[in-house]
Formats: structure tokens, C-alpha cells, sequence
């Protein structure tokens, strides 16, 4: 049975996550501080997705608990539970590490189908992958065990960010639309925002290009999407 942390110190709103995730299928990890939440995954370390609500009421926030677990961890996934819905929030939870939101009040249909599309990125309920190495110079993308090297440096990946780059490795030289982005990478069935495209793109680019403020790896196409530059 697949883990799930959930971080929310409101204890009605996590008792309502944490029937509705059980009724799905998932076993859950309660905390109500961030640190308490530390603690639960050093304590179960296969925990495969945090729910993090941002707003808490010690002195780390949803935003540093998903830094530090980050620092440690790239495969786990992310999901930040906010009440507002400024954009900067959105954004800030998706550059710290986060792999999606979901903005309160939301709906259990809507919570599960988030966890349910982190988990079948992550492999579990996927077909493996298929083996092989995808050579990109200076990058090489190994199907096989999920990583990315840039010049013969392993470059740190979520799965959500490993799932971008494939997608582009895959289709060389191709633009992609933003739609077909977040379809290919979180589903056809996704509730959310294009925008998480672009955070996520603005966070690769980071990571793996020479110059973020002048991409020559992902390139944008104005007015439509993303190209793979080669």
C-alpha cells in the first residue's frame, strides 16, 4: 500500500484528507508541524508523496518543509495544500520543490486524482520503463534508473522534471504547446493551471542550462510552448 504524508495542522481539514486518501487506497502519515513531519519521514522513509499545507503555525511554513525535503530527496512527490490563491504563493511552492498544489476548498475527487497522477509518474502503476539511454551531448538520459547527466555530472531531477526532459528527448528539435506538456506529464484528466508548465520549465532551466536567462537547451516558442533547442 502506497504512504502518504500529510502535513495540515487543521485537524478537521486532515482527518477530511486523510479519510478520503484510505478510501482510495493509500495508507497515511499524519503531522502537524513541519518538523513532526521531518520526523515521519526519517520514520518512513517509503513514503512516496507529502501533502503539505503552506500556512502553519510554528516557525517553518509548508515553503521550508518542502525545501528541506528536497535538499534530501528528488523522488518523492510534492503536493502543496494552500487556502489563497495569490499567484506568487503557486509559484514559490512550485520553485521550492513542489510538484503540484491544490488550492482549499478542493474537492476528494480532485485531491486523489492529483496523488493518483504522482503515483503513476513515479512508476507505480505504469509499465517500466522502457531500457535505454537517450544521448543528447552534453546530456545523457538513462530510462532505465530515471537520471539525467550533464557532462558526465549528474543533474538532480524530480520525477516531474525527469518526465519534461523525456518528453523533450523524445521529441527532438519539436514544439511542444504547453497543453500538450501538461497532458503528456500530468495527465490528460489534470485540474490545474498552464501555468504549472511554465514554473516547472523555469525551474529545469536552472538546473541545466549554462545561462538561465538565455536558454539554448529549452527554447521558448512564443505564444505556444517549448522546443527541446538541438
Amino acid at each position: 500500500m502506497k504512504k502518504v504524508l500529510v502535513l495540515e495542522d487543521e485537524t478537521n481539514i486532515r482527518s477530511f484528507v486523510v479519510i478520503n486518501l484510505k478510501r482510495a487506497g493509500y495508507e497515511t502519515i499524519e503531522a502537524g508541524t513541519g518538523a513532526e513531519a521531518l520526523e515521519q519521514l526519517k520514520r518512513n522513509p517509503d513514503i512516496r508523496v507529502a501533502l503539505l499545507d503552506i500556512m502553519l503555525p510554528d516557525e517553518m511554513d509548508g515553503f521550508e518543509v518542502c525545501r528541506r525535503i528536497r535538499a534530501s530527496n528528488s523522488k518523492i512527490g510534492i503536493i502543496m495544500l494552500t487556502a489563497r490563491t495569490q499567484e506568487m504563493d503557486k509559484v514559490t511552492g512550485l520553485m521550492t520543490g513542489a510538484d503540484d498544489y491544490v488550492t482549499k476548498p478542493f474537492s476528494p475527487a480532485e485531491l486523489t486524482a492529483r496523488v493518483d497522477a504522482i503515483c503513476r509518474r513515479m512508476g507505480d502503476d505504469a509499465a517500466p520503463a522502457e531500457e535505454g539511454i537517450i544521448n543528447n551531448p552534453p546530456f545523457l538520459l538513462n530510462t532505465r534508473n530515471r537520471t539525467l547527466e550533464k557532462n558526465g555530472q549528474r543533474v538532480k531531477l524530480t520525477q516531474v522534471e525527469y518526465a519534461i526532459i523525456k518528453l523533450f528527448m523524445d521529441n527532438p528539435g519539436k514544439a511542444l504547446s504547453r497543453e500538450q506538456i501538461l497532458s503528456s506529464v500530468w495527465g490528460e484528466k489534470y485540474y490545474g493551471e498552464l501555468k504549472i508548465v511554465d514554473v516547472n520549465i523555469r525551474r529545469l532551466r536552472l538546473k541545466i542550462e549554462d545561462d538561465p536567462q538565455t536558454p539554448a537547451y529549452i527554447t521558448t516558442v512564443w505564444g505556444y510552448g517549448y522546443k527541446w533547442g538541438f
